[in-house]
């Protein structure tokens, strides 16, 4: 008998095929593909381009003397001269000096208030009552500055203001205090202001944030004996860092450039070295003295400022919290 060989033929075996290598979408056609995401993305795009990006060519105002009656090319060239007086002018340290104060006060009670009244909330267990009293703190975000600064004003005021009538009837002080009157007051004022109609609304991040932890980790800590504070301090907070260190850098970088209409609203001329802030400053000499290219040189100063403060934030968060908004 002939003797079969155990060695397999390997004539007829086929190879495994290699599957094919998937082609990256090239940039054309992934916008092809997402056409409508990228068509419905386009307004805003223009939006922040017309009036964010292409204002930028106005900053070449600063280092003019800007005459609006000459065209572009006519203007004269002063080059560094405007910032030479703005850092010379006494009166910007101390309006620097009021923007950092209230911008720091306004930072610190934005996150303290906002942070502990999401907590607080979250801790609710009536559903109708939590979420009515959700809407109820959001609410004053909606009221404009305007209807604000006179309801304070109103509010302090030593001819039938409510907490004055409250301070006599509490035996607190014989005489209506003139609030609105006392600058070294008007901090204070202004940031119990902002506590009250934006506490609510800044909340609302929070609470998003707050609802994105797993709610295992809650129960786990329940049954290992740990009390509400124990899992607010353990579970809610670390659970929440994140939205904090973003928030917290998106607010460092407008510690400087924090807007007009609060201290313009509840501002008066007893309280001016204590309400005006560059933005106000910019306002006064930009618009109302006219000298365009001052003005410019100071709004330069603050966007350029609060981009240097982003990045520096930015940076430190990134190396000691790992955290980062780029």
């Amino acid at each position: 008998m002939e003797t079969l060989s155990a060695q397999p033929s390997t004539k007829n075996v086929s190879a495994t095929p290699t599957p094919p290598k998937k082609r990256k979408k090239g940039i054309w056609q992934s916008i092809v593909q997402q056409r409508y995401l990228y068509l419905m993305s386009l307004p805003f795009v223009i939006w922040v381009f017309v009036f964010s990006y292409l204002p930028i060519w106005g900053w070449t105002m600063a280092f003019q003397n800007y005459k609006p009656a000459k065209s572009f090319a006519d203007q004269k060239w002063v080059g560094f001269d405007n910032f030479v007086r703005l850092f010379q002018d006494e009166r910007f340290y101390l309006v620097l000096r009021n923007t950092l104060a209230m911008s720091i006060l306004g930072m610190i009670v934005s996150f303290v208030f906002p942070i502990t009244f999401a907590i607080l909330l979250n801790e609710l267990r009536g559903k109708f009552f939590k979420r009515t009293v959700q809407t109820v703190s959001y609410l004053p975000h909606f009221v404009s500055w305007v209807v604000v600064g006179g309801i304070i004003t109103k509010m302090l005021s030593i001819d039938g203001g409510i907490v004055n009538e409250l301070l006599i009837w509490l035996g607190i002080t014989d005489q209506p205090i003139q609030f609105m009157a006392k600058g070294h007051w008007f901090w204070g004022i202004l940031t119990a202001s902002d506590v009250w109609k934006e506490t609510g609304w800044n909340a609302i991040i929070y609470l998003a944030a707050i609802t994105g932890i797993d709610k295992e980790l809650y129960e786990a800590a329940r049954v290992d004996g740990a009390g509400r504070f124990r899992q607010i301090w353990n579970i809610t907070l670390p659970g929440i860092r994140t939205t904090i260190a973003v928030l917290l850098i998106m607010s460092i970088g407008h510690l400087i450039g924090i807007g007009f209409e609060k201290q313009f609203q509840l501002s008066n001329a007893l309280v001016t070295d204590y309400s005006e802030v560059l933005d106000i400053y910019a306002l006064k000499y930009g618009i109302n003295i006219a000298h365009f290219s001052y003005g410019t040189a100071i709004s330069m100063f603050t966007s350029v400022v609060g981009i240097v403060l982003l990045l520096l934030a930015n940076g430190i968060m990134k190396k000691t919290t790992k955290e980062s908004i780029m």
